[in-house]
């Protein structure tokens, strides 16, 4: 039971920091030390939510996020995954490129939305290949991190039993490399789904991202502000579900 209570600690901790946080700039707000007309009161914030459901169709906006960041993470594994293998199998191809995909992973991609609307239209595509674009550094790295930290003992084993290049990779390595690949596919996640909700507030079209564009240009403060809200909510929520979905692999392997 202490073991329980010492597992939920650090969350109900947290929990209570957020809501002092929220009280205090409550308090802040109806004292007139912030401006209501830039940061509205939290309560408001939070009675707009059953809004925001029902005339807003946050719930469907909120969908077509979700179907467009599980086709660029999609995409993502196909083509992440291998390229770190390929990078690793081969040393030269990745001293000539690694330093240029890790500068890629500190760029400001959003900001190349302009040549893919040429390129695709103002169109889902254009919100996918960019969120693949996006995440593409993060699990190449990590793939490539995740095989060379493989445990020369388990490499021994594999040599022992004279398995072929292609078996050591699938069968030792890539099993051994999952913990940290997965770490690079929530990492993957995560900036992807920033730069879809920030593609899709800059070109008007889609999902949550085109929720706060249209909530800010009609200044509704409130609405916009728990739409940001919900957006935090589903990073979280997408992250705690991959976390899980590793500790479930992990177990299997």
């Amino acid at each position: 039971m202490a073991a329980s209570s010492a597992r939920f600690l650090p969350a109900a901790f947290g929990l209570f920091c957020l809501l002092c946080g929220v009280a205090i700039v409550e308090g802040m707000l109806r004292a007139g030390l912030l401006n209501r007309f830039i940061v509205p009161l939290p309560t408001e914030v939070i009675d707009s939510f059953g809004r925001l459901f029902g005339d807003e169709q946050l719930l469907a906006r909120f969908l077509t996020t979700v179907q467009e960041t599980f086709y660029a993470m999609a995409i993502l594994a196909v083509i992440g995954i291998p390229v770190g293998t390929l990078l690793y199998q081969v040393p030269v191809l990745r001293k000539a490129t690694e330093t240029w995909i890790s500068a890629l992973a500190s760029a400001p991609i959003v900001l190349m939305y302009p040549l893919f609307l040429v390129i695709f239209g103002r169109s889902p595509a254009t919100i996918i290949v960019m969120g693949v674009i996006a995440g593409l550094p993060p699990l190449i790295l990590k793939t490539i991190e995740g095989l060379s930290g493989t445990r020369q003992s388990l490499i021994n084993v594999g040599r022992s039993f004279r398995l072929t290049r292609v078996q050591m990779l699938t069968k030792i390595m890539l099993p051994a490399a999952l913990p940290t690949i997965f770490v690079g596919l929530r990492l993957a996640l995560i900036f992807a789904l920033i730069n879809i909700v920030g593609v899709e507030f800059l070109i008007n079209f889609g999902g949550l991202g085109q929720l706060i564009n249209d909530l800010a240009e009609r200044y509704d403060m409130p609405g916009m502000y728990a739409t940001i809200v919900f957006v935090i909510l589903v990073s979280v929520l997408f992250f705690f579900v991959t976390e899980r979905l590793e500790r479930w692999l992990r177990r299997m392997s």
